[in-house]
């Protein structure tokens, strides 16, 4: 047995993170400070949802 809502929302994350790997940027982390990796999670997550 599983809980449904838990695993909808799960599977949402998943997807999420997938689709954040597709931009190259974040998945290789050229970036060396943390605030700039912040950011443009940020503006990765951003062009995501504008999507």
């Amino acid at each position: 047995e599983y809980d449904a809502h838990v695993y909808k929302e799960r599977h949402l994350v998943e997807c999420f993170f997938a689709k954040l790997k597709s931009f190259r940027r974040i998945a290789t982390r050229y970036d060396k400070l943390a605030a700039t990796f912040r950011a443009n999670v940020m503006l990765a997550a951003c062009l995501i949802w504008l999507q």
